[in-house]
């Protein structure tokens, strides 16, 4: 029965790096064979603060799995569709948590994903996230619309998924992310337009990942109160809803409820649009780096009011399905520190 970085390191050390060039007096240090400070003059200064944040814009993402030893990828369930190798997963993980005993009252898990192809493209990335109640024992669920129901090993569970997305980006997925010289760095200039969204399911979501072969990143389950619970309920309903447009990038339009992207969409249980990336712009959040940033912000603020019940390693919790044409097959992008090869 199915179920359903260091992110901020790379910039950080960027910043470091430009940083570090400059002292306190304002004085850029030059190499020299002895050290030589230098004072350079405001215009030639100005024009080097700004190549060092063109660097933190358009410098390459550090993968988040960096500083772990890379394991080699599993192809013992390589014929099994990517779907079920993830539902499996899921399921063995929640069980464990629930243990054999009676379960006398209803548990919650969330379960964060992420997509990206090798060059982690905007257009080919995204991030959403699966919420499941599984219910106590002897107790049906609700027969809510949008929900997922069944059981497992007797036990009856409901799980939904917040996958923001333009509504026909299954038949249509050719995304506008930016478009307009200097529209990354100034979205008055992005001529993108607010596309209609939707929610789309976790086997939906993953078709879209199958279709463009990308690597598939997972964190969890991790249990939460009936309260995270309630909070993820809601933002579902919300976009449901039919109020909320979909931009890739929202800058402009997310504070007013006009549209927001799929980190957006799925950051912050309490807080509605939340900031991140550089500058709190977001810019750069897609992806691995996306997720792992919304768990940056559930630790951060949500987990201290007790509606995360158990510790999180955004490193060391990642796991990852990679695509493989041919069983064996070598040279694969693989961006995890340990993964599944799928091919269906």
């Amino acid at each position: 029965m199915n179920w359903i970085d260091n992110t901020e390191g790379g910039a950080a050390r960027r910043f470091q790096l430009t940083n570090g060039l400059v002292n306190r007096e304002g004085k850029w240090l030059l190499p020299g064979g002895r050290g030589v400070q230098r004072k350079i003059k405001k215009p030639i200064k100005s024009f080097a603060s700004w190549v060092a944040t063109s660097v933190l814009f358009f410098s390459p993402c550090v993968p988040v799995h960096g500083g772990l030893r890379k394991g080699d990828v599993d192809f013992s369930n390589y014929d099994v569709p990517l779907y079920e190798q993830m539902v499996n997963r899921i399921k063995a993980k929640v069980a464990a948590r629930l243990g054999e005993g009676e379960n006398r009252r209803d548990r919650y898990f969330i379960i964060p994903f992420a997509y990206q192809n090798r060059w982690n493209n905007p257009g080919f990335s995204h991030s959403f996230i699966s919420v499941i109640r599984v219910l106590a024992d002897g107790k049906q669920p609700s027969r809510r619309s949008g929900f997922k129901q069944g059981s497992y090993q007797n036990r009856n569970f409901e799980a939904f998924t917040i996958s923001w997305l333009p509504h026909d980006f299954d038949t249509n997925p050719d995304l506008c992310v930016f478009d307009g010289f200097g529209s990354r760095i100034f979205p008055k200039l992005n001529k993108c337009p607010i596309s209609v969204g939707r929610n789309f399911n976790l086997a939906e979501t993953l078709k879209l990942a199958l279709n463009k072969k990308n690597a598939v990143a997972m964190w969890g389950p991790y249990e939460i109160q009936r309260a995270a619970f309630d909070l993820g309920v809601k933002r579902k309903q919300l976009l449901d809803g039919g109020t909320i447009g979909y931009r890739a990038d929202d800058r402009l339009d997310r504070k007013d409820r006009a549209a927001i992207n799929c980190f957006h969409a799925m950051a912050g249980l309490e807080e509605l649009y939340p900031n991140g990336g550089f500058l709190g712009t977001g810019f750069r959040m897609w992806g691995i780096n996306g997720t792992a940033r919304v768990l940056i912000e559930y630790t951060k603020s949500v987990r201290d009011k007790g509606l995360l019940l158990e510790p999180v390693d955004i490193k060391k919790d990642l796991y990852g399905f990679v695509y493989a044409p041919e069983r064996s097959s070598r040279g694969l992008y693989d961006p995890f520190p340990n993964a599944s090869a799928y091919h269906q």
